[in-house]
């Protein structure tokens, strides 16, 4: 008893948490707000990059706008980013602002905890930092646990190519609403980042929250191809359009036409088209969000399924 008391000013709470969520969800609802104007961006935004940390939307939101995230169930506002407008990408179709995270706070946990678990994460991010996949300053760390109070759905991307082959997990993906595009923010370190900016075309299954483990495993493939199709510990089949090897126990599998990438700090932003989308079965896809947000959903007794 007196250890559980005890555990939250000792530990601190994980930084991300694998959960189970049946989509489409709109548990979490985004607002742009900007100039008195506030515009729902749920489905209108997504992460860019990581380091520098930066956000994309369709929608031109000025230079300073602020990215609200809120409870849609209750309306309590869960933490907000502070934005300042960097660039544009602009294809034959629409146009995408980018924008730098400058700053953030949530309000998940109540002062002071929320501050010491911060203060308690940092310490542990600088002692891994040199094995730390992320290579974020801990403040941008923090900052991008706050763009997952809304859940990211969890794919399996893959690639298959003349003389090359691969799956591996992403979750920074997501639609531009009104721009009809969807994006994928791949590390420019992935070993199929330079065929995919020349074949031009992904197959994405999302994934069943049961296939966690096996997921993750697949995480080696972001260094290594994959050597062949029958080798995966589940079965793989055409996908409907452009024929390539997708997971046959998915319960949904999109088929991504590239039309733009471009190189932003150490991640290909990549634009494209859904050319197919073939719904295969309901259930719950493996998703991730801050663990901050797990904390205060269980503590309200709404707790996401984690898995």
């Amino acid at each position: 008893m007196l250890k559980d008391l005890l555990r939250p000013f000792v530990r601190p709470l994980p930084q991300w948490s694998p959960v189970a969520i049946a989509p489409p969800s709109r548990i979490v609802v985004a607002a742009l707000r900007w100039d008195g104007q506030s515009v729902d961006v749920t489905s209108d935004h997504t992460v860019a990059s990581l380091n520098p940390l930066m956000i994309a939307t369709s929608l031109d939101a000025g230079q300073s706008p602020v990215l609200e995230y809120s409870d849609s169930a209750t309306g309590r506002n869960l933490g907000a980013l502070r934005l300042a407008r960097a660039d544009s990408i602009v294809t034959a179709e629409a146009s995408i602002t980018l924008y730098h995270v400058i700053a953030g706070a949530h309000r998940c946990l109540g002062w002071p905890h929320r501050s010491w678990n911060a203060w308690l994460q940092n310490r542990s991010m600088m002692k891994s930092r040199a094995s730390s996949h992320l290579n974020m300053e801990p403040a941008a760390a923090q900052r991008l646990m706050i763009a997952y109070l809304r859940p990211r759905p969890v794919v399996l991307v893959s690639v298959n190519a003349p003389g090359h082959r691969n799956i591996f997990p992403m979750d920074l993906i997501g639609p531009l609403e009104r721009s009809g595009l969807f994006s994928l923010a791949l590390r420019s370190t992935n070993v199929s980042q330079p065929i995919m900016r020349e074949v031009r075309q992904v197959a994405l299954s999302s994934v069943p929250a049961s296939m966690k483990a096996i997921v993750y495993k697949l995480s080696e493939h972001h260094k290594q191809p994959l050597q062949d199709w029958q080798a995966l510990p589940f079965p793989v089949q055409a996908s409907r359009q452009f024929g390539i090897p997708a997971v046959t126990a998915a319960l949904q599998v999109r088929e991504l036409s590239i039309v733009h990438s471009r190189e932003i700090g150490l991640h290909t932003f990549f634009l494209g088209h859904i050319a197919a989308v073939e719904n295969l079965a309901e259930g719950e896809q493996l998703h991730h969000t801050a663990g901050f947000h797990q904390a205060y959903r269980r503590r309200c007794g709404m707790p996401f399924t984690e898995v």
